[in-house]
């Protein structure tokens, strides 16, 4: 098997592209039906899409591209200047001045909320069939696209109106595995060193995984010393691309080193590491002793960097959290939290492919040769990488999900074979059940569950932001004199969608000052909150009573303002406004 693979098929041959075609197909009609009511209601996965609709209008509206600061956040302190990359709007600024024209802007925008996390969708899967194309075959291709489409964390951050960047970090680290497959090392080095540097430009949550495939490249210059221009062109590929990028979307009027996006400092590092790499790579053939301690320079040299140039950024992107927003905010940040903090459904589906993954990605190293046998085992490394970052931020879990599907392709393809060979009804079942395992990690969970008795929905703890339906209100909401909502995070995105006025906060970490605001107000007396409001020069107070966050509030403080407003006891110096009774929504005016 070794040496008829090793021959690495086409890359994009027609049948390749038919077959990952009607994949995408069915993922696509699969998606379009599940989500339907959400798709009709402009119901949004999460907060941070409905800022980036809120982003790009303000792009249309004349604001300049370079220039991202949400001005109606938290007015009081001059707004909020988000972390996130103009990259991802362009897609969707593609679509929606297309189609503007032609459908006016709402239906442009709607059109824009399914499509473009499809086609990123489409993208995804092109990789990864592309990679079991090559390297495995036609059956493993079409079961590696069904694995990535069934993977629950891949699907979250690529279903319709999942507009925020999740989505093209999959694509990212896609491309940039693609790259490492070149029987050219230095274009494969180029094409991986600028989808590294697209990924970070994205979101510098990609680091660790650069690393991880940066070691890779070291790995390889170990074993044979005629690949270290895998390692040079690489970071040469991630000091050129992230300096073009940062150019392109940052400018030139803006070099403070942020340690939540690609900043000068990073750059640095980048440039650092290609230069001093290539004069390592140059000193071939020396003893390994002399290469390694041309190693310890260039780890010395970058953390000389980040300690000189930015050593706030030594503690992570949150390392200068305010306490408060961190302990009573960040720290419950779902998504951000290690999977042991997840429930049993979210464990299964996140840690079981990428488990199978690795082991399947074993198996087909111990029966190959040569350079597939080494592509393999590199393979299984970078898996047991993105695991063990998806166990500690579970969002994580979406690019580890992605990687998996390759090996899965061919593991669900031996299952499948094993279980049309065996006569005995009792082996073809277990081999059955280990594709439906797969496939579907929390599937006997699910069954388990709708087998028990329906009980209560307890405290309603799962109540999202979606759920107050504020659009119901929105017209009410814009005849209102404009001002500042002072309401829950969650909610205020869609306040910024849906009308004119500015909002106190979101959960976004630099605007910390407006957040700590809100969390002190909400769980503080009614005078205490009189007072805060007062000196912002808020108009209104919002609240969605059923709301996680709302109730997450009252559990801090028993009798403090938020449980007062859940109680229907507000101040006499808040006047309610009417809106509609059945959005779950409550607005008051703030008094003279």
């Amino acid at each position: 098997m070794g040496s008829l693979l090793e021959r690495r098929r086409a890359s994009m041959p027609p049948e390749l592209l038919a077959r990952v075609g009607l994949a995408w197909v069915l993922v696509c009609v699969l998606l379009l039906v599940t989500n339907y009511t959400e798709i009709s209601a402009r119901r949004f996965p999460g907060p941070d899409d409905v800022l980036r609709l809120v982003q790009l209008r303000d792009l249309l509206g004349g604001q300049s591209w370079f220039d991202q600061t949400q001005y109606r956040i938290d007015v009081a302190n001059g707004g909020v200047a988000m972390h996130w990359s103009r990259l991802v709007d362009i897609p969707l600024l593609a679509v929606i001045g297309l189609l503007k024209p032609v459908f006016g802007q709402a239906a442009a925008e709607g059109i824009a909320l399914v499509v473009v996390p499809l086609v990123t969708f489409g993208f995804a899967l092109l990789l990864v069939g592309r990679m079991v194309w090559r390297l495995v075959g036609d059956e493993a291709a079409g079961l590696a696209c069904l694995a990535m489409a069934l993977s629950v964390p891949v699907v979250t951050q690529l279903r319709p109106m999942r507009i925020d960047h999740h989505g093209w970090q999959i694509v990212a680290a896609l491309l940039a595995i693609n790259g490492l497959m070149s029987r050219s090392p230095k274009l494969g080095g180029w094409a991986t060193g600028f989808a590294l540097a697209l990924w970070l430009s994205i979101s510098v949550e990609g680091l660790p995984l650069a690393v991880a495939i940066c070691g890779l490249a070291v790995l390889r210059w170990w074993r044979n010393r005629s690949d270290r221009i895998w390692l040079v062109s690489i970071l040469q590929s991630l000091a050129v691309s992230a300096a073009v990028l940062f150019a392109a979307t940052r400018g030139v009027s803006d070099f403070a080193n942020y340690c939540d996006a690609i900043a000068p400092v990073h750059l640095a590092i980048f440039a650092w590491s290609a230069v001093s790499v290539t004069v390592v790579a140059a000193m071939e053939p020396r003893p390994r002793a002399i290469i390694i301690g041309g190693f310890a320079v260039v780890g010395t040299g970058a953390l000389a960097i980040v300690f000189t140039a930015a050593p706030q950024c030594a503690g992570g992107g949150f390392g200068a959290m305010d306490p408060v927003v961190s302990n009573f905010w960040l720290d419950h940040v779902a998504e951000g939290l290690p999977i042991w903090r997840q429930p049993f459904a979210t464990i299964l589906q996140t840690i079981i492919p990428p488990l199978i993954g690795i082991l399947a990605a074993i198996q087909l190293a111990a029966s190959s040769r040569d350079w597939l046998r080494r592509w393999w085992s590199d393979y299984a490394l970078l898996l047991v990488a993105a695991l063990t970052l998806a166990i500690f931020v579970t969002r994580a879990g979406a690019v580890a999900g992605a990687l998996a599907a390759v090996p899965l392709g061919w593991q669900i393809s031996q299952w499948i074979r094993a279980a049309r060979n065996m006569r005995q009804s009792g082996k073809r079942v277990l081999a059955l059940a280990g594709v439906a395992v797969a496939l579907l990690p929390a599937m006997p969970l699910t069954l388990f569950t709708l087998a028990m008795p329906a009980r209560a929905a307890g405290d309603g703890a799962a109540v999202k932001a979606n759920s107050c339906n504020i659009p119901a209100s929105a017209q009410i909401l814009a005849k209102l004199p404009s001002g500042e909502i002072f309401a829950p995070l969650d909610i205020g995105p869609q306040l910024l969608l849906e009308t004119e006025h500015t909002v106190a906060a979101t959960g976004h970490h630099r605007g910390q000052a407006g957040i700590r605001a809100v969390i002190e107000t909400f769980t503080g007396t009614s005078e205490e909150a009189r007072e805060t409001l007062k000196a912002r020069g808020s108009a209104y107070v919002a609240l969605c009573p059923e709301l996680f966050e709302s109730r997450y509030y009252q559990s801090l403080s028993k009798e403090g303002f938020v449980a007062q407003l859940r109680a229907d006891k507000a101040p006499k110096w808040l006047v309610p406004v009417t809106v509609s009774e059945d959005s779950g929504f409550k607005i008051w005016r703030i008094a003279p």
